[in-house]
């Protein structure tokens, strides 16, 4: 079964995949990691098995009132 590639720009979705959060955000792998492993009861993100899904909108809030990571 072949995936299905998504048309929706990445400033439109709900969530981000850690790819694209990493690519967006313009933050290391690592440090995007430790964030989300800091901030587990904040709502940043979601888990899906071992894959986590980043609420774009929620971390972006984050990033406001964040001065420095």
């Amino acid at each position: 079964m072949a995936a299905i590639k998504s048309n929706v720009p990445v400033c439109e979705k709900y969530l981000l995949d850690f790819k694209e959060a990493v690519s967006y955000f313009n933050i290391g792998e690592k440090k995007l990691r430790s964030i989300l492993e800091d901030n587990m009861n904040s709502n940043l993100s979601i888990q899906n098995g071992v894959k986590w899904l980043i609420k774009r909108k929620r971390f972006e809030e984050y990033l406001d009132k964040t001065s420095s990571i």
